[in-house]
């Protein structure tokens, strides 16, 4: 799949200078378009009031607005983009007050196809570099939101394992619940239903042991309507009926 050009603005007041720059640019082969030439700072300014381009190709020396004047000015738009700048004077000041600015590179006319596809493709690396930070940080602030959201389930849980569900722990936790399901699994490695139901087999495990409540009590106060089923499931889970589990406990404690 070819990449999508990145967009270029030229600002040069010599028209000859705009068209070999056109032609240099298609040399290089980089994925870049020019969509608009402007003749100098201000000019370039007012089109990117309602406009944006991802680099500006812009001259130092020009009418109305210089180069440096231009760029010092770019700091106050809302989407600031990368410049390149040109000049036909080997000026050391001017090269150092726009490296200053944040220009990316300073090239001397007429500019080589190699010495401007070395400055744009150093462009291209550094933003790819930058988005694959972006992305690393913002995976990194999901991961840590997502964190403090399971801290939140699992406490949730633990209160009270024998009366939640997954739909009513998603909509205290404002999340979808077949993703907090997903999320839950990935956190615990196991998936919900069998963390909650193991959860209960253990608190009814310490009630029937360490209480004198009966069963039928215990089996409500961990959400179990019948207590067959959960005399049933506890005995298929540890062997024993909630009975005979409370005997032997009694045994070994004496």
């Amino acid at each position: 799949m070819n990449q999508s050009p990145y967009s270029v603005l030229v600002v040069e007041d010599e028209r000859w200078v705009r068209v070999v720059l056109r032609e240099v640019l298609r040399e290089t082969g980089l994925p870049f378009r020019i969509v608009q030439e402007c003749t100098h700072g201000l000019e370039a300014l007012d089109w990117l009031q309602s406009h944006t381009a991802d680099i500006v190709l812009a001259d130092v020396k020009m009418p109305v607005m210089d180069g440096v004047s231009f760029i010092e000015r770019l700091a106050g738009l809302k989407e600031s983009p990368s410049v390149v700048f040109i000049s036909g004077y080997d000026d050391f000041q001017a090269a150092r007050k726009a490296l200053r600015c944040g220009v990316i590179d300073y090239l001397m006319k007429p500019v080589a196809a190699e010495e401007l596809s070395l400055a744009l493709g150093k462009w291209m690396k550094d933003r790819e570099k930058k988005r694959e930070i972006s992305q690393a940080s913002s995976s990194a602030g999901a991961e840590e939101g997502h964190s403090e959201i399971m801290e939140q389930v699992l406490r949730l849980i633990h209160e009270r394992p024998g009366h939640v569900s997954l739909a009513g722990l998603a909509a205290q936790v404002h999340m979808n619940a077949s993703y907090l399901s997903q999320y839950f699994k990935q956190h615990t490695g196991r998936n919900f239903t069998d963390y909650v139901a193991g959860l209960r087999l253990e608190e009814a495990k310490m009630l029937i042991a360490r209480t004198s409540l009966r069963i039928s009590e215990i089996a409500e106060r961990l959400g179990y309507s019948d207590i067959a089923y959960f005399s049933s499931t506890f005995k298929k889970t540890t062997g024993k009926s909630p009975l005979d589990f409370r005997r032997q406990e009694q045994v070994q404690r004496n």
